[in-house]
């Protein structure tokens, strides 16, 4: 008996995710270079599934980069949606994105390259976040929690500094100064 058209391409969605997040979080541990099994076992898939939905690394790169980015603007308009405090929906966002940050830093070695799809997706990190963090702000803004003279691209851009891990600065040191930089956004009242 044959599959169905509907359930077939379920299973393609399904195994695309299970793919994407096996990389996310493989690319992290070992960097861009760990070995496709290892991200193919992760997923519980085999090898050919992995090459029939991501031809070449860098294309497995830069879905893993797009979805991360979609992640975080569909959970700041989630955050909006929620019966919670603007600034605390701003600080669960900040979370989010340090983990993006944390995994965008293990990709690095791939986003220097000359390869003008990689070079795009830096500009694609701005067009989309920026304006997702701006909207959390303003929020906040609004509710009298954040000092107005925040802006999300000045915002973003000291969280980054603070993600850039290394020897003796590992992600939990990061997670601290970015707590501590959100308490310094507060508004004065």
């Amino acid at each position: 008996m044959t599959e169905s058209p509907g359930a077939r391409e379920a299973g393609v969605r399904r195994n695309r995710e299970a793919l994407l997040a096996a990389a996310a979080a493989v690319f992290v541990e070992q960097g861009v270079q760990a070995p496709i099994r290892d991200i193919a076992g992760r997923a519980g898939v085999g090898l050919g599934t992995v090459y029939r939905h991501f031809p070449n690394r860098a294309e497995l790169v830069i879905a893993v980069y797009r979805h991360q980015i979609e992640e975080c603007v569909a959970l700041a308009s989630a955050l909006q949606r929620e019966s919670i405090a603007p600034g605390e929906a701003l600080t669960r966002w900040i979370g989010a994105f340090v983990e993006f940050l944390v995994t965008k830093h293990g990709l690095g070695v791939a986003l220097q390259s000359e390869d003008p799809s990689l070079i795009t997706l830096h500009a694609l990190m701005l067009e989309k976040l920026v304006p997702a963090c701006a909207s959390l702000i303003a929020a906040g803004v609004s509710a009298g929690e954040i000092d107005p003279s925040v802006t999300a691209y000045t915002l973003m851009r000291a969280v980054g500094n603070l993600c850039i891990l290394g020897p003796g600065y590992e992600r939990a040191h990061a997670q601290d100064m970015v707590a501590r930089l959100l308490v310094g956004c507060r508004s004065a009242r």
